[in-house]
């Protein structure tokens, strides 16, 4: 018998999964480090672990969507993300991707149960 409650959990993990990028990006547009990114995104609600967003960041620097820079003016260097050129016209597609998506599931998500809008099949 299928545990809802574990079923639920794993495709809540996969739907995080495929939006962190999305959260990321947007809180960018000015410099943050990794723990202050941490903690506006769990702020704005979106809980990310450090563990999965270093090297997310990694990743998007290495595809040229962020740039970074090391401040060494504190006890402790810190390293801050930016968005860059790239990265900003990037974001804009996906964000008029995003709308088009959510728009889309909408439409689905309030269809009447296993058909179409007239209630037929």
């Amino acid at each position: 018998m299928t545990d809802v409650k574990e079923t639920l959990a794993s495709l809540l993990s996969e739907l995080r999964r495929g939006t962190i990028v999305m959260g990321v990006l947007s809180q960018l547009a000015e410099p943050q480090y990794g723990y202050s990114l941490v903690s506006l995104l769990e702020e704005k609600g979106i809980a990310v672990e450090p563990g999965t967003l270093y090297p997310l960041l990694r990743r998007l620097e290495k595809q040229e969507l962020l740039e970074s820079r090391w401040d060494t003016n504190e006890s402790r260097p810190r390293k801050y993300y930016l968005l860059s050129e790239v990265g900003k016209q990037v974001f804009a597609e996906l964000q008029q991707e995003w709308r088009k998506l959510v728009a889309s599931m909408e439409g689905l998500m309030n269809e009447p149960e296993g058909g179409d809008r007239d209630g037929t099949r």
